[in-house]
């Protein structure tokens, strides 16, 4: 049985493990502390529970299993992600264990409910377009691409609310 519910404190540390896990880096990937520790990642996580700040994690048989969140960033410190100063930017991972089984579709479904519930026009995210897998999710929820930062593609998706 799956379980989605919205992040709580004591989840902080699964979170800190689920965003290691959304930076696609297949060779060379920096130890976990390292890299989430770097300004342009630390930001993504640092001070969690500000207003506007939505998280939800799955659990499989009570199991953390996966996490979804966003986060709004001012035109002043752009994410990777980042379409303008009123379009969070998510970030999603499903613990290896548990992918491939529907989990990341569910947690979506799950934020973009709670985005729209918040009145908010879009939501963002930053995707390797090397991560197929990812893109073709991302797509068939009707993202698209919105414009390359770096070597990701920034992808939007504008909520049907708006």
């Amino acid at each position: 049985m799956i379980t989605i519910r919205p992040l709580e404190g004591h989840d902080l540390d699964f979170f800190l493990d689920m965003h290691y896990e959304s930076i696609h880096i297949l060779q060379g990937k920096p130890e976990k502390h390292e890299l989430l520790n770097e300004p342009a990642i630390r930001k993504y996580h640092e001070g969690w529970g500000k207003p506007g700040d939505r998280a939800f994690v799955a659990l499989k048989e009570n199991h953390l299993a996966g996490a979804v969140w966003y986060r709004l960033f001012p035109e002043t410190d752009k994410g990777y992600g980042f379409i303008d100063s009123d379009t969070p930017e998510l970030g999603i991972a499903v613990h290896p264990a548990y992918r491939g089984s529907g989990l990341g579709r569910r947690l979506m479904h799950e934020v973009i409910k709670q985005a729209e519930r918040d009145g908010y026009p879009s939501l963002s995210l930053s995707v390797d377009p090397k991560n197929a897998s990812a893109v073709k999710l991302y797509q068939s929820l009707g993202f698209v691409y919105w414009g390359v930062s770096g070597t990701s593609w920034t992808m939007k998706l504008t909520l049907p609310s708006c």
